[in-house]
């Protein structure tokens, strides 16, 4: 009886192992199961947020440009250019009297343009200089407008040509000059830089 009863209970113990380790078995195969399931499952998810992301992405930079074109517009300018290389004023007044840069034109019609822009720049800041701008044409005809306080730093300027009162006809311009003149300067020496000369229409 003891034997047998000993018996018995091992086998029950047996048999309650073997159930354990089945069962165990079980709840691993379905983890691993279930984590094979999650990790197809995240490449999905990934790609489905990847092109979710690249949409918002198009949507912006479509909206961001489709407002560019007016901004750039404002900005735009149809231009000939006359002189792109920083031309040098060096003046001396003594003895001189006037200093000139000069750009032959050529006889060019300028009937179809409306402004004259250039940029410019006074070498020393103490020094207040008036800068003379003169058109001159192939019938002799001069007119000139002045920059007062020509800066020390560079900056861009545009004149209509219509500022130019003594120049009836704009079809044969022969020249445009730049000067610096003894009588608009506070300094005898000095330096004045000109520079992206350009028409525009």
């Amino acid at each position: 009886m003891t034997s047998n009863g000993f018996y018995a209970i091992k086998i029950e113990i047996e048999m309650d192992k073997k159930d354990i380790y089945e069962h165990l078995a079980k709840i691993y195969l379905d983890a691993s199961s279930k984590k094979k399931k999650r990790n197809k499952a995240y490449p999905k998810l990934f790609k489905n947020l990847f092109i979710v992301s690249l949409f918002i992405v198009i949507g912006l930079t479509t909206t961001l440009f489709s407002s560019l074109p007016k901004q750039r517009n404002l900005h735009s300018e149809t231009a000939l250019i006359l002189q792109n290389d920083p031309a040098k004023i060096n003046f001396n007044f003594d003895p001189a009297k006037k200093e000139t840069y000069t750009l032959n034109l050529n006889r060019l019609s300028l009937a179809h343009s409306k402004q004259l822009a250039f940029a410019v720049r006074n070498m020393n800041p103490k020094d207040r200089i008036t800068l003379r701008i003169e058109f001159t044409n192939a019938f002799k005809e001069k007119s000139e407008v002045y920059v007062r306080n020509t800066p020390s730093k560079w900056q861009d300027f545009k004149i209509g040509l219509s500022e130019f009162k003594n120049i009836t006809d704009w079809s044969e311009i022969a020249s445009l000059s730049f000067a610096v003149e003894e009588w608009n300067a506070s300094q005898k020496k000095g330096i004045v830089y000109i520079d992206n000369v350009r028409l525009l229409k």
